[in-house]
Formats: structure tokens, sequence, C-alpha cells
């Protein structure tokens, strides 16, 4: 049975090591899921939809690094990163370092994709849609970029192509963590501080950099879950 239904939940501001902490319990509960309805499948017990998450938060400044990143993209030492108040994790995503922070919108879709579908890569390219269709409510043309993951703009010219989203996610048996980082009003100068997602020759970006505008990040936190629900053909569901 499959459940195109997803949970809302907007952490708002939290610490980043919180955050992943409250998402592998759900991506944990989700798994779990999945092998109990194996064993019930064996024995013709009743199966339990597995349920989906769509978190919304932003973080206070932290750089994390997957997995098969390169420490060296990190430019500064563990002295400037604590005088910064910058904090560091090197965590169990895919993808190189990035940044996160205040004004940037972070979200995690914790999704088992049995129940929409089992690629991984157009489940990034739906994630990519979502932000490129948030995008055109401020006249921003974005687009992708062959071979690299993210949401870009000025995509056919080389020299001034720069990125405004970024991704890297983590799965097993189909459940998804960790997602994307949108940048909205996010302060662009953090970025000096490493070389991201391991490219060195393009910049990085904001909406309020594109727009020179303050935007209102409530507003597109609701222009992204329309744009999910529509791309994911998925049931919103509001937690109160």
């Amino acid at each position: 049975m499959k459940n195109k239904s997803v949970e809302i939940l907007d952490w708002g501001r939290i610490d980043y090591k919180t955050a992943w902490d409250r998402q592998t319990v759900l991506f944990q509960s989700i798994i779990d899921c999945k092998l109990e309805n194996r064993k019930l499948a064996e024995t013709d017990g009743e199966i339990k939809p597995t349920k989906n998450y769509l978190i919304i938060c932003e973080h206070n400044n932290v750089f994390t690094l997957g997995k098969s990143g390169d420490i060296n993209n990190l430019l500064i030492n563990k002295q400037a990163l604590s005088n910064k108040n910058i904090a560091y994790y090197p965590i169990n995503r895919g993808g190189d370092i990035t940044y996160h922070g205040p004004g940037q919108l972070t979200i995690y879709p914790i999704l088992d994709l049995d129940n929409f579908f089992t690629d991984i890569h157009k489940y990034l390219r739906y994630l990519e849609a979502c932000v490129i269709e948030v995008l055109q409510h401020y006249n921003v043309k974005a687009g992708r970029i062959e071979g690299l993951t993210g949401v870009w703009l000025d995509i056919n010219k080389a020299h001034l192509a720069r990125k405004i989203c970024a991704f890297g996610i983590k799965a097993s048996r189909w459940v998804t963590m960790h997602g994307l980082a949108f940048n909205v009003n996010t302060e662009i100068e953090y970025y000096n501080y490493i070389i991201p997602c391991g490219i060195n020759d393009k910049q990085v970006t904001s909406l309020h950099k594109e727009t020179a505008e303050q935007i209102d990040i409530e507003i597109v936190k609701h222009q992204f879950i329309n744009a999910f629900s529509n791309i994911f053909e998925a049931d919103i569901v509001f937690n109160i």
C-alpha cells in the first residue's frame, strides 16, 4: 500500500546536531516499519503504511562535510571556526562541504520512496524542480548544469554560473534523509571559508542577492511546499 501523505515539520531555527539526531530517529522509524512489514508479509499479517516527512528549518552557522568530501575544502582551522562561532560536522550524506546558516531554507525530506518511485536520480531532479519552480515566483531563471547536482543560475555562461541551492542526501532501503540548502537571505560571505561542494570555479548566490530584496522566508516555505506537493503528487499534512 502506497502512502503519499507527507507530514510537514517546521522546526524553525534549530542547532544542526539536534536536527540531525531528530532526522535520524524518523529515518530509522521508517526503516524499522519496512522491516516489520516484511516479516508481517511472510505471515499474512496486516501491513502498516510507512510515513513520510518534510522537515523545514534554519540552522546556526555550520559547515558540514559529506562522507565523500575532502577536508582540504575547509579553508580555515578549528581555532578560526571557534572564533567565528561556526560549528563543523563530518556527516553521513553524499557530497562534499557546504554551509548552513540563518536565512537559508534547509529542507530534509524523509521519504519512503517505495511510496513514490524508486529512482534516486529522479528524486534529486524532482527536488531541483521544486526549487526552480519557486524561483519563477521571483522572476529568477534557474536550471541545471550537466554533471553537477544543484540549482544554478546563468547555466549557459560558465564564467557567470552560480549555485543558489545545494543538495546532499543519504538513502537506505529507499528511505531518504538530509536534503537541500536553498539560499534565500543567506550571508554569502561564509562561503569564502570553504570550497563549496568542492567546486572551485563556480560562485554561490542567494535569492536576496539576485533580487536585491529581503525575502519573506515564510512565503518561500509555502511556495516550496506547494511545488513539492505538485511535483511529487503528494498529499500534504501540516503538523499543528
